[in-house]
């Protein structure tokens, strides 16, 4: 079987639109003729934050989903073998071998999604999300072997949880350092830009402090309607991080489709004590909690996507000599 390059490299293309730690894009695609491999790249680890580059491995499988998504709306197939050799490389998080297959419109309308998720940092409109709606993203979830639990009702405890993950963070010079690094920019080809921020973080809104933006500050007059969901698995080991990765871009993706607006939260899961706080105290110690996510509706019109690096920085060709 022959497969185009130029259609794999541009469903990779589409599939670096992923949402990543800080946009930091901690990946690397090794293409082949039959076969695609995604790597972790270290190089990209932001230590201060992700001490234990969980949001690494996180946002790597919502690149490999990503690439799922894209390489079947251009009518390839994927059979994925995930840590394929863990010991010699654990970096190495993903084998995708590829097969012509015609694409369904819910690959089309998966893929068309890509391209207008945004990672939302405004306060939402004051509609609750359906039942209905969320019992399609728990779906979503689920088939990617992760949990989605609706902890909206925990409001409170979350935010406590998420404050006390920032203090503990900001007491250190070098995470100041590093989300001042990677936030409020004008310019570049990753990082969060200061036209995707708010000057000031709501103050009833649990988020992380970044550097200033410039997005135009809405007041609401009523609390805001989002949904709060932890993203967790049965188990902590890396073949959990990366599907709870995964399950990130299939809820994200298909929220899109529905109209809804998402932000990912993975402060309070940064720090050992209020992850263990989120574990027992809002799933009852029943699972690994690896992401909280924000759903609601859109205040406005929608922003600018972030940038992303160019696909020749993340692509190279895989060792001839290697077997898929």
């Amino acid at each position: 079987m022959t497969i185009d390059p130029q259609t794999v490299r541009s469903a990779l293309a589409l599939a670096c639109r992923a949402p990543s730690v800080h946009n930091s894009q901690p990946w690397r695609w090794r293409v082949g003729d039959t076969s695609v491999h995604l790597y972790a790249d270290l190089r990209r680890w932001l230590p201060a934050t992700d001490a234990e580059g969980r949001d690494l491995v996180v946002s790597c499988g919502a690149a490999l989903h990503h690439a799922r998504v894209a390489l079947a709306a251009a009518g390839l197939r994927s059979t994925v073998v995930r840590l394929p050799n863990p010991d010699d490389e654990p970096d190495h998080l993903a084998a995708i071998v590829l097969a012509a297959g015609p694409p369904s419109d819910a690959d089309l309308a998966l893929a068309g999604a890509i391209t207008r998720r945004r990672t939302d940092r405004r306060p939402f409109s004051t509609w609750e999300v359906p039942g209905r709606m969320v019992a399609e993203l728990v779906t979503r979830a689920a088939e990617q072997g992760a949990v989605l639990t609706d902890v909206s009702g925990a409001g409170g405890p979350l935010v406590a949880a998420i404050t006390e993950a920032a203090r503990i963070q900001e007491g250190a010079a070098a995470y100041r350092h590093e989300t001042a690094m990677w936030s409020g920019r004008s310019s570049g080809d990753d990082g969060i830009p200061a036209r995707n921020l708010l000057p000031h973080a709501p103050a009833d809104t649990p988020a992380r402090r970044f550097a200033s933006g410039t997005i135009v500050q809405v007041d609401l007059d009523e609390p805001d309607g989002a949904m709060l969901a932890v993203l967790g698995t049965a188990s902590d080991d890396l073949l959990s991080q990366l599907r709870a990765g995964e399950a990130l871009s299939a809820v994200s993706l298909h929220a899109t489709t529905l109209g809804l607006a998402t932000c990912p939260l993975s402060q309070p899961l940064e720090v050992a004590s209020t992850r263990a706080t989120v574990r027992d105290g809002m799933l009852q110690g029943a699972m690994s909690p690896h992401l909280v996510l924000r759903i609601g509706w859109a205040p406005g019109t929608p922003l600018t996507p972030t940038p992303r690096r160019p696909i020749d920085d993340v692509l190279t060709p895989l060792d001839p000599d290697r077997t898929p």
